[in-house]
């Protein structure tokens, strides 16, 4: 998937290289979080409710899927391409891509499921309308459109 969504520039650090010199796996997930986190920090997010702009502030990772396609070996820039696929009562999905700088390259794609969990009692709750609100662009414009019925035919 390749439209809508949002690009974030991320940083890989010479200490994220495994002993062969390349990305660790493990560190292309905290790529994608550090993505997402920097995309909700910017409007407001905090861990706490006190600093939050949004009620929702307890979301945890529920499923992490990576596939990879071509390592990453030097530190530098690359680019996470994140979207929401579906956002339900108290749970989301995120697809990824992590790019090159340059976009030319997919070297891992994925996608990640969140909970939305009451801080009180850690068990599953709808979220907000103001985090649904701020999520709006983060849809794919196919799951956001008004889906087109054929017309019925005659009888």
């Amino acid at each position: 998937m390749t439209a809508g969504g949002v690009y974030e520039t991320v940083q890989v650090h010479f200490d994220d290289l495994d002993a062969m010199g390349l990305l660790h796996n493990s560190r292309y997930a905290v790529l994608v979080e550090r993505a997402i986190g920097a995309y909700w920090h910017r409007l407001g997010w905090a861990a706490d409710p006190a600093r939050s702009a949004f009620r929702d502030v307890l979301m945890v990772v529920r499923e992490f899927k990576v596939t990879y396609h071509a390592p990453i070996a030097e530190p530098g820039e690359q680019l996470v391409h994140f979207w929401l696929e579906r956002m339900g009562r108290t749970s989301g999905a995120y697809g990824f891509r992590v790019l090159s700088a340059d976009r030319a390259t997919v070297h891992a794609e994925g996608y990640r499921v969140n909970v939305n969990l009451d801080p009180a009692t850690f068990r599953p709750t709808p979220f907000s309308d103001e985090i649904r609100d701020a999520a709006a662009p983060l849809m794919l414009p196919a799951l956001t459109a008004p889906a087109v019925l054929p017309e019925a035919a005659p009888c």
